[in-house]
């Protein structure tokens, strides 16, 4: 196994790993969101455009996502500091 096989690995396994946490914290949608950034980037080293432009859409979605579930919790916690 070469180094970018063994990086496409680690990418796609994070992303899984981080999907399906993500209901445990917001920040595992932070994670996911970067883990989609490195499946785009190992999509398009390996030659996989259209795998890299999907992963890419995707990262920013996630990071769409998560920044709609941080911005009500930092509003929560700026008008009453007991959150």
């Amino acid at each position: 196994m070469d180094w970018l096989t063994l990086f496409g690995l680690f990418a796609v396994t994070a992303m899984v790993i981080c999907y399906a946490l993500e209901a445990r914290s917001r920040w595992f949608i932070l994670a996911f969101a970067a883990s989609c950034v490195l499946g785009s980037i190992y999509g398009f080293l390996q030659g996989a455009w259209p795998f890299g432009l999907v992963e890419a859409i995707w990262s920013g979605i996630a990071w769409r996502r998560w920044r709609s579930a941080v911005l009500p919790a930092l509003h929560d916690s700026k008008t009453n500091p007991h959150v």
